[in-house]
């Protein structure tokens, strides 16, 4: 499940991959607060919807768009406490949630990580296979970042066995270099 987090327009997408960069379409919908409503307000909303879908569809992860930089302070403000709201609701129900930079994103989606939001539609579009583009951008970019997340997975998984790997060769070495020292001492006694 992806999710563009933001407090006006929250975007939800749900897919599902087979074998390979197979990406099936399952579901896409942009949740909008009133500007009138208190923050509580508003992050309600974010939640119950969240929740509506984490119940709804069950992802296995959750991937959600990091914040970057973005010039405006209050929108950045306002996209991670979204962000956040989602990350909690999926926590609180065991699912894993992972980010990925707006970059990461284009480049997996595209080919482009400077890609312009005509370009990342597109390619939503043609990747999905669906008949119209997604619309508001908001639903395009919570489904380019479950494809992004499902693309990436498997790369993310490799990079953290070998990182495992590595880290229990180190303990492994530096172990054997210990007994090698108590050795030494033992022997000199």
């Amino acid at each position: 499940m992806g999710v563009d987090p933001g407090l006006t327009r929250c975007g939800f997408g749900m897919v599902d991959t087979g074998r390979g960069r197979v990406v099936v379409p399952v579901a896409v919908d942009v949740i909008r607060t009133p500007t009138d409503l208190d923050l509580a307000g508003r992050l309600l909303l974010i939640s119950d919807a969240a929740e509506d879908w984490l119940d709804r569809y069950k992802p296995d992860v959750v991937a959600v768009e990091r914040v970057f930089s973005q010039n405006n302070v209050r929108t950045a403000m306002g996209t991670a406490q979204a962000g956040g709201v989602v990350a909690l609701s999926a926590a609180r129900r065991g699912i894993p949630v992972m980010f990925h930079t707006p970059s990461q994103v284009k480049s997996a989606v595209t080919g482009n990580g400077n890609a312009d939001k005509k370009q990342m539609t597109a390619m939503v579009t043609r990747i999905l296979g669906l008949d119209t583009p997604p619309k508001p951008a908001d639903a395009a970019d919570a489904l380019a970042l479950a494809i992004c997340h499902c693309w990436r997975a498997p790369m993310l998984a490799r990079l953290a066995a070998a990182e495992a790997a590595a880290e229990e060769q180190k303990r492994r070495y530096e172990q054997r270099l210990r007994d090698q020292v108590a050795a030494r001492k033992a022997g000199t006694r």
